[in-house]
């Protein structure tokens, strides 16, 4: 719901109504229903307006507290604004809206800055106190609507999008070459910072305060995960129990909107669930798919294309079902447009999700989305098992940081840059940001498999959760749609966070006594003996959706590329990223590109997710280096 922008020049200096008009029209995409500005003298807010709650221009932003101390602009949807209003009434405050904007300026006025740990929600918030002329960031405690900065010193300047800070006029455009080597590491990135040298992001449930006196930005932290104090006292029936009602209440609860509101749906169980919940809300529930033409797609990647399970559910829940066949043609025609609103790359193949955005922005304003059951429950075992039996801290972090690099090791990454940029790149440092997210948590235990799966879940809801819902936010907001994730409602995650392990995966306290720890295949048999996940959560979910999807082995939404790159696509490839026009090789090494093009054509290596983070990184330089338009 709508982009936010703002300026504040601590040092006094008017700044100038045309450059705020600028910056805010560069997210128009973001609020496509409405704008608003609020400008005075050194302090500048704009919004541009998606429409959602309360459509009617009493909603509108910037909003004013009734006693003037509070302006707020404000990305996203408070769920519980209604019982937050109902509190404040209480206190003496009253409301002209139906909005959760309101909500949000009166409880400022009454609670001040912690109001925003209440909030059950998501959301960017710029806050500007009147009185005391300081300029308040914050954003909600799981990273959905994602917020930047840049302060130079003198000048504090924030939007829900890279591209506007960069029309700032004393902005200076750089590459940060420590954001480069990490996304090359990663493909993604564990820090807060951007590809953009100076941009940062700000962290998830992290508030900060400026104000004409500040020198530099300083970060309050005021929740964050915590899996390493499980219920051992619950049983399996009560996790099942609980699970069930916490996962439905929280899809009612966000369905919350005074526009039509639909749900993604996948041949899995995430969305299936969410789809039972909302089609029983929702008259002829608005569902959407995205399939791909598999006439050319052989070995595993035959059985990406989900739609015929899609459609058993979409007929099991009689809604209203749309579908999208993608094929290995559509690549050419998103990928500039794709990075063009992503900006700050993350994680993998994600040119469907902006297909089955386009699509559902056709018939609804407000998409319903399963992603975060994975992340909260343990759908990922595959993963967890490479490190559950590690007997130190620092055993843990080597074989875990070892899977974690998914785009170039450390051993490899010489190969990756020209020499010029070499020499300005620290090597060392994606390992120390790796550790980091760890060390950060003081609470963290290293003894027990246990343990290591409860480490795994936090760095995985801490990270790669991040870059999917970054990835969800511009990609849906480029299309003016809303996304919205119920397994991130505030009482479900509580409750999850308890969910013992054993619960989750299997009781692998008892089991990992059966394995013959030099017996590597042995090992591998039991990482496949759990290769499902998500044990109670399938089991909460049993009465909701059909068995088949129920029993149905987790599955990413990604297109059948390792197939398409070798085929329709090799032609493209090769003209992006290997001619004397590639902007990139200023870069990164050309030589090591047609080596691993060629490798993945030709001797069958599956590349596919360097490929496309190398045609990724081509794109982001020509429309932020060089300037080209995507649109003309």
């Amino acid at each position: 719901m709508c982009g936010i922008a703002g300026v504040f020049n601590l040092d006094g200096k008017p700044f100038r109504m045309t450059d705020l008009v600028m910056m805010a029209n560069e997210i128009a995409h973001r609020g496509p229903d409405d704008e608003g500005f609020y400008l005075k003298e050194n302090i500048g807010l704009a919004h541009k307006r998606l429409s959602i709650l309360d459509t009617s221009r009493k909603g509108a932003q910037p909003m004013q507290s009734k006693d003037g101390k509070w302006v707020v602009v404000f990305n996203g949807c408070i769920y519980n604004f209604k019982e937050l209003r109902e509190e404040l009434k209480q206190k003496g405050h009253y409301f002209i809206s139906n909005s959760d904007t309101e909500v949000i300026v009166e409880g400022l006025s009454a609670y001040g800055p912690e109001i925003f740990e209440r909030f059950n929600g998501m959301f960017a918030i710029g806050a500007w106190n009147t009185e005391t002329e300081e300029l308040y960031l914050s954003r909600d405690r799981f990273g959905v609507k994602p917020l930047y900065y840049w302060f130079n010193g003198k000048t504090m300047v924030f939007a829900s999008e890279i591209k506007s800070i960069i029309k700032h006029p004393d902005f200076s455009m750089d590459v940060d070459l420590g954001a480069l080597n990490e996304y090359f590491t990663f493909q993604n990135l564990f820090s807060y910072r951007t590809l953009f040298k100076g941009v940062v992001m700000l962290p998830q449930a992290n508030t900060v305060k400026v104000n004409k006196s500040s020198t530099f930005v300083k970060h309050y932290s005021w929740w964050d995960y915590d899996f390493t104090e499980p219920d051992t006292s619950m049983t399996f029936e009560e996790a099942k129990s609980e699970t069930n009602r916490l996962f439905s209440q929280a899809v009612k609860r966000q369905m919350i909107s005074d526009v039509p509101v639909g749900a993604y749906l996948s041949g899995g169980m995430d969305s299936g669930s969410v789809t039972a919940i909302a089609s029983n809300e929702v008259d002829r529930l608005a569902t959407f798919t995205c399939g791909f033409d598999m006439s050319e797609v052989t070995g595993r990647e035959s059985n990406f294309d989900e739609r015929r399970d899609a459609e058993l559910m979409a007929n099991y829940f009689k809604t209203e079902h749309f579908e999208q066949v993608m094929n290995a043609g559509d690549i050419r025609w998103s990928l500039p447009r794709l990075v063009y609103h992503l900006e700050d790359l993350r994680v993998g193949m994600s040119y469907p999700n902006y297909y089955i955005s386009r699509l559902a922005s056709k018939f609804v304003k407000v998409c319903l989305q399963g992603t975060g059951g994975d992340e909260l429950f343990g759908g990922y075992p595959w993963r967890y098992y490479h490190v559950f039996d590690s007997l130190s801290q620092k055993d843990f972090f080597d074989q875990y940081y070892g899977f974690w690099q998914r785009l170039v090791p450390d051993q490899d990454r010489g190969k990756l840059f020209t020499d010029a940029i070499k020499k300005q790149i620290d090597q060392q440092e994606p390992r120390q940001i790796f550790e980091r997210v760890f060390t950060f948590n003081d609470k963290l235990q290293y003894d027990r498999p246990e343990h290591h799966i409860q480490n795994s879940l936090y760095f995985e809801i801490k990270t790669f959760l991040n870059g999917l819902l970054l990835v969800g936010d511009r990609l849906s907001m480029a299309n003016g749609l809303e996304e919205r994730f119920p397994f991130l409602d505030n009482d479900l995650v509580a409750w999850a966070q308890k969910v013992p392990v054993k619960y989750k995966l299997g009781n692998l306290t008892e089991e990992i006594k059966k394995i013959d720890e030099n017996t590597e295949r042995k090992k591998k048999a039991y990482y496949r003996q759990y290769d499902d996940g998500k044990n109670v959560l399938r089991q909460a979910m049993k009465e909701l959706i059909p068995q088949k999807i129920v029993d149905r082995k987790k599955q990413g939404f990604s297109a059948p590329d390792e197939s398409w790159y070798r085929g329709e696509n090799a032609a493209y490839i090769k003209e992006l990223l290997l001619n004397k026009k590639t902007v990139s090789a200023d870069f990164i090494n050309q030589d090591y590109i047609k080596t691993i093009v060629d490798e993945h054509i030709n001797d069958h290596v599956n590349h596919r997710l360097l490929i496309w983070s190398f045609m990724n990184f081509e794109w982001w330089c020509k429309i932020f280096l060089n300037g080209e338009s995507v649109y003309e």
